[in-house]
């Protein structure tokens, strides 16, 4: 099979109050159809832009995060197309003075990937299609929004390479507070570029595939046509340049239009919008307030002694990170244990219920309360983990433990009892445990469950030794 070259075009909407020329509400989602609308973002005769300076500002702050160099001027465009949700039948875009170009992203196992650019533009609206109508409706809501589009060089190779670097792209993204970047909101779009490599070194014919809505979708589209493209060229066909769509039921791709080059969109510069001087001093003020970003987050909970996997899942989530560090400071204790415990039973009893880290009523000083008892011997592992959904639901866990009768029992004399109790119930399991050592095990867990699971674990084990290797102590 032929090595796949993969692009990714991702759209990402800034996260701004108001759109990207005009006064109308950016934020859509949810609304009813049609309501944020005005002549500027409707194209009507007459109305003219005006830039949003914030969305410009985090356009640029963004490109900084991805290294790329930020000119001193930069331009819109108008790029034609005719499309029914494209009210003026142009898109303010940029073409050759973008925001920021020749940027890189590090991937985790440092390998970098390229990008050529980022711009702004207008997003164009919405098309609705009844099912079973003869007809599709418009809702330019989203028309005018402001995006930021960035285009990677073709360095990507395999859906999970692509994968990971929309995580690292949403991490930045949310890190920075440029965008949601929330794909089931339509906030992240990708497009990607799939080309197989010809034997002599050189790119093959690219295809591109449109409107990826999610991580998954663009890994799977990915996926399909290395497949298709590859079967086409066994077959001895040629593989044709075009544009095509992702069919998720059908988990495939179709054809929807031979694909465009950028003189088909006869770009001009906006005769309504000025070019503008991104001004040095500004420049460096924007790197001054740069947030920490995930890649520096995550050498730092390296440098904690975390685990790699543990280190690269907290540092692209935001309010894991957040939670994860205050937590980490409250508990003073080992920073793996937090993160096993974050990545662990806590992000399981989240997902079975289908809520996120911050729509919990969990805090961070609960989850280090809850520690500390387990360090000193208040509550054992199996404690906790009993425990552990009240305190997720902001119990408070020393609370918790005394008035359930939790504590761990500890003493010699009470832990002694409890032993010989078992074992004079148990007799066929002592005798199993004599014969067979690994037998042990059933003993101790039926102390355990005796005890509710407050027993000592490590005093059982070492007092039922001591009892198994007496004899006639049964």
């Amino acid at each position: 099979m032929p090595e796949p070259v993969i692009g990714l075009e991702i759209h990402l909407a800034i996260r701004v109050d108001t759109k990207m020329f005009c006064g109308c509400a950016a934020e859509s989602f949810g609304s009813e159809p049609n309501v944020h609308t005005c002549p500027v973002c409707l194209g009507l005769p007459g109305s003219l832009p005006v830039t949003n300076r914030e969305a410009i500002e985090k356009a640029v702050l963004f490109s900084l995060a991805l290294h790329c160099r930020v000119p001193e001027l930069t331009q819109f465009h108008r790029k034609h197309y005719f499309y029914p949700d494209a009210p003026k039948n142009y898109q303010i875009s940029q073409y050759d003075r973008p925001v920021g170009e020749h940027g890189w992203v590090e991937l985790d196992g440092g390998r970098r990937i390229g990008i050529t650019r980022c711009h702004v533009e207008e997003d164009a609206g919405r098309l609705a299609h009844p099912p079973y109508a003869d007809h599709s409706l418009v809702d330019f809501n989203r028309a005018g929004a402001p995006l930021i589009e960035m285009v990677t060089e073709p360095d990507l190779r395999t859906p999970e390479e692509a994968r990971a670097f929309l995580a690292q792209v949403q991490a930045v993204a949310r890190a920075l507070g440029v965008s949601d970047a929330s794909p089931e909101q339509g906030k992240m779009r990708a497009d990607v570029n799939v080309s197989l490599r010809n034997p002599d070194g050189s790119l093959g014919t690219k295809v591109e595939v449109k409107n990826l809505n999610s991580f998954k979708s663009v890994a799977a589209a990915i996926a399909f046509e290395v497949r298709r493209q590859g079967a086409l060229l066994e077959d001895g066909r040629e593989v044709a340049q075009e544009t095509r769509g992702w069919n998720e039921g059908g988990q495939r791709t179709y054809l929807l239009r031979s694909k465009e080059e950028s003189a088909d969109y006869r770009y001009m510069p906006d005769p309504d919008l000025p070019p503008l001087t991104l001004e040095p001093a500004w420049l460096d003020d924007l790197r001054a307030r740069m947030p920490e970003l995930p890649a520096a987050r995550r050498e730092r909970y390296l440098a904690l002694g975390l685990k790699p996997a543990d280190a690269e899942a907290l540092a692209l989530d935001l309010e894991a990170a957040a939670f994860f560090d205050a937590a980490t400071e409250a508990y003073a204790g080992s920073a793996q244990t937090v993160a096993n415990w974050l990545t662990g039973d806590i992000a399981g009893l989240l997902n079975a219920g289908g809520r996120s880290l911050a729509e919990a009523p969990l805090r961070p000083e609960g989850l280090a309360a809850m520690l500390r008892l387990l360090d000193d011997g208040t509550i054992s592992g199996k404690i906790a983990k009993e425990i552990l959904p009240e305190v997720l639901e902001g119990e408070g866990p020393e609370a918790l433990v005394a008035r359930k009768g939790l504590t761990q029992i500890t003493d010699e004399g009470a832990l002694a009892e409890l032993v010989e109790r078992v074992m004079q119930a148990n007799p066929a399991v002592v005798a199993s445990a004599r014969e067979n050592p690994k037998a042990i095990n059933a003993l101790l867990g039926k102390v355990m469950q005796e005890s509710r699971g407050t027993a000592r674990p490590d005093a059982v084990r070492r007092l039922l030794q001591d009892r198994l290797a007496t004899p006639g102590s049964d």
